[in-house]
């Protein structure tokens, strides 16, 4: 018997929501759809919101949502023996037709076992059989390596939801009379849905572990689909509720991937090329939610660079709204953006100059000087700003000693000015550093470099510690160094890593985890790869080039800069 305690707290996070309803039940294809985090993470993800919608507008399949327990509810559920159930109707897992996983976050891999647990589902896709859901995977990190959990979903959806969606419940639609792998043999026909079980595995002299030559009709690689006209479907914040980070605002996508060409950035490659929404469509959505919340959040790769933003801005402001940004662009800064978000109430702002000295931004392709980041630095001082972030990383390949002296001589130089600027304003704010490690991500130009080591990375912290903890007014932040680490693993693992999970989320040290199944971790993470290194995750086509990628990885470590994309660009491959 369910816990009554839990069926009242999902009642009430239920009554206080609004907006999207999941269809009722009877006659459609049902999906559980699960973030493998918990509810306050999971409102404010647009893709997670956007697919529940999806779903629930067509008349013939319907979704309920299904989250990670918070801490305290999790051990009711242990205790009461209560099985995860949907928020919606209260149903467990099992009565589902498809379980459907959206995962952002490599980290988030290690919540699979308990929800698998509580759904009364085995982790493992061998051990499951006909009368269990189908159980799939999207979100970013099913584009951007989907090996790690291989052995666990039966199918990845490689792209953007609103192209492969259709088309995957059409398959999903027609399986009467179909056995299980009769069904996924279909399905890993359709653009976009990879099946690991239609693929040879294959051990490369590396050690790697790779999707194969496919077994049967299956495409040799698989293509992520992307949207080309966003304006066909508004992405925003179709559910509102209380309970989450941005309880205050209206999110509304502006745009999608970014021209910048920062190499580091997994985000930057994998949703490219560049698109925008158009300002007639996006005012639509800034009159649906100033109707219920004051303020707007708007989300892209690149906000700043979005082509209409000060029409935008006009479009928010004149109907008594205010705005919202996650990260300001440190060379498109203007004095009404800053105005705009002060008008709103922001006493915090961050700026991501990503690398101290200009040989290490210029590795990155970052596109900034000194002299740029001081002037956005002033700029935000001078209206007012109180508080300001910076975004830094640390590990960068041929990243030296000289490299953090210079970071921590351009923080110098931001505190000062920032305390300059408070002192003529008659209020001192605070400088926050938050630094943490640079991960190789699949890709990427970056995808053959190494991950610093730990002892690399400890040095480093401790130094700027050392030298930034003496300033006043400045904090610095890192996340931990064993969680960058894992994070490492996990983007950069192959299908060996599903077994590893139970044990990683138990506890278990990363390196006792990899010795027992012979991985050799610190080869995967910290050894610099060949031009011709098979990775695991080119099972997928993203798209840009190969070839690209390792040209832009050269250019990095000769200290070449490339300037960001523009329309009729065709050097990365994706708009041929």
């Amino acid at each position: 018997m369910a816990s009554p305690r839990l069926i009242e707290k999902a009642r009430r996070r239920l009554t206080v929501e609004t907006g999207v309803r999941s269809n009722p039940w009877g006659g459609r294809l049902s999906v559980a759809l699960v973030f493998p985090n918990t509810y306050h993470q999971a409102m404010s993800n647009l893709g997670f919101l956007t697919v529940y919608r999806l779903l629930n507008s067509r008349d013939d399949t319907l979704a309920e949502r299904f989250f990670l327990p918070d801490p305290e509810d999790l051990k009711e559920h242990q205790r009461t023996k209560t099985p995860l159930f949907s928020l919606e109707s209260g149903r467990p897992l099992s009565d589902f037709d498809l379980v459907a996983f959206s995962i952002s976050f490599e980290n988030d891999f290690l919540n699979l076992p308990v929800l698998f647990e509580l759904g009364r589902l085995p982790l493992m896709r061998a051990q499951r059989n006909a009368w269990h859901p189908l159980v799939i995977c999207g979100g970013v990190c099913a584009f951007l390596n989907p090996e790690p959990l291989a052995d666990i979903i039966d199918l990845f959806v490689v792209g953007e939801g609103e192209v492969i969606l259709p088309a995957l419940l059409e398959g999903l639609l027609a399986t009467e009379g179909m056995d299980r792998p009769e069904l996924l043999g279909r399905l890993a026909k359709v653009q976009g849905c990879y099946v690991p079980s239609a693929y040879v595995v294959e051990a490369m002299p590396d050690g790697n572990l790779i999707a194969g030559p496919p077994l049967g009709d299956a495409p040799q690689r698989v293509r992520r689909q992307w949207l080309a006209d966003l304006d066909a479907s508004p992405t925003g914040s179709d559910i509102l509720t209380e309970e989450t980070e941005f309880s205050d605002m209206y999110l509304a996508e502006v745009s999608r991937g970014c021209s910048r060409g920062c190499r580091f950035c997994a985000a930057g490659y994998i949703y490219l090329p560049p698109r925008e929404r158009g300002l007639s469509s996006l005012t639509d959505q800034v009159e649906t939610g100033l109707c219920q919340r004051r303020r707007i959040g708007l989300v892209g790769a690149a906000v700043s660079d979005y082509s209409q933003l000060e029409a935008l801005n006009a479009e928010i402001l004149n109907r008594e709204g205010e705005i919202s940004v996650a990260s300001l662009r440190i060379d498109s800064l203007t004095a009404a953006e800053v105005e705009a978000l002060k008008a709103a109430g922001h006493r915090t702002l961050a700026l991501a100059p990503e690398a101290g000295s200009q040989r290490m931004r210029d590795l990155i392709n970052k596109q900034l000087s000194r002299d740029q980041i001081l002037a956005a630095v002033d700029l935000l001082g001078e209206k007012g700003i109180l508080n300001l972030k910076l975004y830094f990383l640390i590990g960068l390949p041929g990243e030296t000693h000289a490299d953090i002296e210079e970071m921590v001589d351009l923080v110098v130089e931001i505190r000062d000015r920032w305390l300059a600027h408070g002192r003529s304003l008659g209020r001192i704010g605070n400088l926050l550093l938050s630094v943490n490690p640079f991960i190789p991500k699949p890709s990427t130009p970056f995808q053959w470099a190494p991950m610093a080591e730990m002892r690399v990375l400890k040095r480093t912290l401790k130094y700027l510690q050392q030298q930034i903890g003496r300033l006043p007014n400045t904090e610095l932040h890192h996340e931990s160094l064993r969680a960058a680490r894992l994070q490492g693993a996990l983007a950069r693992g192959d299908r060996r890593f599903g077994q590893l999970l139970p044990e990683l989320a138990a506890g278990k040290s990363l390196e006792s985890c990899c010795a027992d199944v012979g991985l050799d971790l610190a080869g995967m993470l910290h050894r610099q790869r060949p031009e011709k290194t098979r990775f695991p995750w080119e099972i997928l086509d993203i798209g840009v080039s190969r070839d690209y990628l390792w040209r832009e990885y050269r250019r990095a470590l000769d200290g070449l800069k490339t300037p960001p994309c523009r329309p009729g660009c065709r050097r990365c491959g994706i708009c041929h």
